[in-house]
């Protein structure tokens, strides 16, 4: 199928995008990788009379350790999120989780602005920036304002954006010595949705316990989750205090919106979100420990 027509623009500057926004209104759409809005304007799921691509703007395409926090402009594509040094040392799960991001055209094109503001509940850059407490930067043409990524998530496909403002930039915490990081998803084939996926961050203090978790969920949702229950119940607990498996099983309980399709049932759903909750706490588990005895 084809798209509906439409105007398409294309900026020179983020302040020529939001002018336009403001000035479209409802009537618009940023367009960035477009990896998931093309597919879903050329199927007419949606339409927009006016498409704004800002994929080429200079200054959404940036990577800066700032203030103990690294700043990702919102266009910077998932291969150069994957791939860059900096990120590495400072946020390793982004790092972790880039390969699992469809594949590697998707990922040439991708970028992490877009994937957050598409706010699809089995993305794994949303479930990253919800468990380490990332901010969004919204720009409109009254200015910027930062919005923690636990308000951030408001609906299926839906965010805490207004419609005269772009996502230029997502900041998350650079990561502490005594810390450790895992994801781990399940899909029917390589480069698919997950129908169920974790990643996991923790960081300890000098007695080797838990000072710090970060939960978050794909796929068992209508947004990215975190498993709040699971996080609290770790909190002051030595490395070892809790098994993976409790873990698990602490993550499910709390959940009350998990979906059923074709890919399978609710309950189904639930176990295979326990088992890679259980393999996520694993590998970040065995990370700290790996950088403890570093």
């Amino acid at each position: 199928m084809k798209p509906a027509p439409f105007a398409y623009h294309r900026p020179t500057s983020v302040a020529e995008a939001v002018g336009m926004l403001s000035e479209y209104g409802e009537d618009a759409k940023v367009l960035a990788g477009g990896q998931s809005l093309v597919p879903m304007l050329s199927m007419r799921l949606t339409h927009f009379d006016n498409l704004i691509d800002i994929s080429r703007l200079s200054e959404l395409d940036d990577i800066a350790l700032q203030d103990n926090e690294v700043r990702i402009g919102a266009a910077t594509p998932h291969a150069m999120v994957g791939l860059d040094d900096e990120i590495a040392d400072s946020v390793p799960l982004l790092t972790l989780a880039t390969p699992h991001i469809g594949h590697f055209q998707i990922r040439s094109r991708g970028t992490l602005g877009g994937a957050i503001a598409h706010a699809d509940p089995a993305a794994e850059y949303a479930a990253v920036a919800l468990a380490l407490d990332a901010t969004i930067e919204a720009t409109s043409s009254r200015g910027t304002r930062a919005i923690p990524a636990a308000e951030f998530f408001t609906g299926l496909w839906e965010t805490a954006l207004a419609s005269d403002e772009i996502l230029t930039a997502v900041r998350f915490p650079v990561a502490s010595g005594r810390s450790g990081f895992g994801i781990a998803e399940f899909a029917r084939r390589h480069g698919d949705f997950a129908i169920a996926g974790a990643v996991v961050g923790i960081e300890l203090d000098e007695d080797d316990r838990i000072t710090r978790c970060g939960i978050g969920l794909l796929g068992l949702g209508s947004t990215p989750l975190r498993a709040t229950a699971a996080e609290a119940a770790v909190i002051g607990t030595p490395i070892g205090g809790l098994t993976a498996d409790e873990i698990g099983r602490l993550a499910m309980p709390e959940l009350s919106d998990i979906p059923a399709d074709l890919q399978g049932s609710a309950s189904y759903r639930a176990r295979v979100g326990a088992a890679m909750v259980s393999r996520a706490w694993t590998q970040a588990t065995t990370h700290a420990e790996e950088a403890l005895n570093a």
